[in-house]
């Protein structure tokens, strides 16, 4: 991977794919019942996380593609990790599982919490 492609890899994003600053990540989910999923280990998680999160941790393999099977595929999810690199990860499996849409925090919970 080349420095460019690193630094620019948004714009690699599939269409179904939207990155959300702060404030909007923070609007989106404030507007009732979403699915927000916290795709870090259970030992982040439980060091603190956005209220009503749900953890499902990207490195449990199959296990993460079973949690993720029983979401709605046709409703928009959030997520989000502790820097952005993680959700970047599930999300592009996520629309890869069939998910229409998939919104995640720029910067991760770092950028949540300070």
């Amino acid at each position: 991977m080349s420095i460019f492609s690193f630094l620019f890899k948004e714009q690699n994003l599939p269409d179904e794919i939207d990155i959300l600053d702060r404030e909007d990540y923070k609007n989106a989910i404030s507007k009732g019942k979403v699915q927000l999923v916290d795709v870090r280990t259970r030992g982040e998680f439980m060091s603190g996380h956005i209220k009503g999160a749900k953890n499902i941790d990207f490195f449990q393999g199959a296990s993460f593609e079973t949690a993720f099977s029983k979401l709605n595929k046709d409703q928009p999810i959030y997520l989000y990790c502790q820097s952005g690199n993680r959700s970047q990860k599930a999300a592009r499996k996520l629309v890869i599982m069939g998910f229409s849409k998939v919104y995640d925090l720029r910067g991760g919970y770092r950028a949540w919490s300070y």
